[in-house]
């Protein structure tokens, strides 16, 4: 029971971790931190898209009441040029004349109104866009870094890699390897040297029995020298 409670501990320390390595990451906090930032450009694009058609739609209501201060006044003029040619009795030329004004004068009030209301439009606009801008160029310095460490982060890797490989020579390493070998050959050639001797030994042993025999089994040629001579009958 107490060896299942060490491995779900051994699981959940090593999960936590990862966490950590994770939340540490710079490459990823950059990621996440891109990401977040394109959002809110997302965000600050789609507010300014609607206020500039909300611009767009006061700039062409502004003109509309300007144009119909200017259509009530002509209007007006006309009623007037009417009464005075008796074309319309002078009074109703008046009402009319005065109505038409009142009109043009209200048109006038509202294109002031839009006028006011387009003023900050154009504050929110210039806001927005300043914001877009900054955006982007916090976008664009983050994918930089990003692109940054990346590389650094690949040599960082890389280094380790090399420097762990070399902090671990050790009884395991190819050094140690190549120092087992090189004994293990020290040994073989101090083995082929004594068969060597070993074999050396056998054969000065015979050469010191072939020696010691030499004179019963092959006779000197001084003996022989003699035994001819007496045969053939010298002295």
């Amino acid at each position: 029971m107490f060896g299942v409670f060490k491995r779900l501990f051994k699981v959940a320390e090593s999960e936590a971790h990862s966490a950590m390595d994770k939340l540490e990451n710079p490459i990823k906090m950059t990621e996440q931190g891109i990401r977040d930032l394109k959002k809110d450009l997302e965000g600050s694009m789609k507010s300014l898209a609607e206020v500039k058609a909300l611009t767009i739609q006061l700039k062409k209501e502004q003109a509309e009441k300007k144009q119909l201060a200017t259509d009530y006044e002509r209007k007006a003029m006309l009623l007037l040029e009417k009464g005075q040619k008796g074309s319309l009795p002078a009074a109703d030329a008046d009402r009319l004349a005065g109505e038409a004004l009142g009109k043009k004068d209200s048109a006038i009030q509202q294109a002031t109104t839009v006028s006011a209301n387009l003023g900050n439009q154009d504050k929110m606009v210039a806001q927005l866009e300043a914001n877009v801008k900054k955006l982007k160029s916090q976008i664009g310095m983050w994918e930089n870094e990003l692109t940054t460490l990346r590389a650094r982060s690949k040599v960082a890797n890389a280094t380790k890699k090399l420097n762990q490989q070399l902090a671990n020579v050790g009884s395991d390493s190819t050094i140690s390897m190549l120092e087992k070998m090189k004994s293990k050959v020290q040994e073989d050639e101090a083995l082929a040297e004594s068969y060597g001797e070993m074999a050396m030994l056998e054969t000065n042993v015979d050469a010191e029995i072939n020696k010691a025999l030499a004179g019963e089994v092959n006779p000197s040629h001084s003996d022989s020298l003699a035994e001819l001579k007496k045969k053939m009958g010298m002295s």
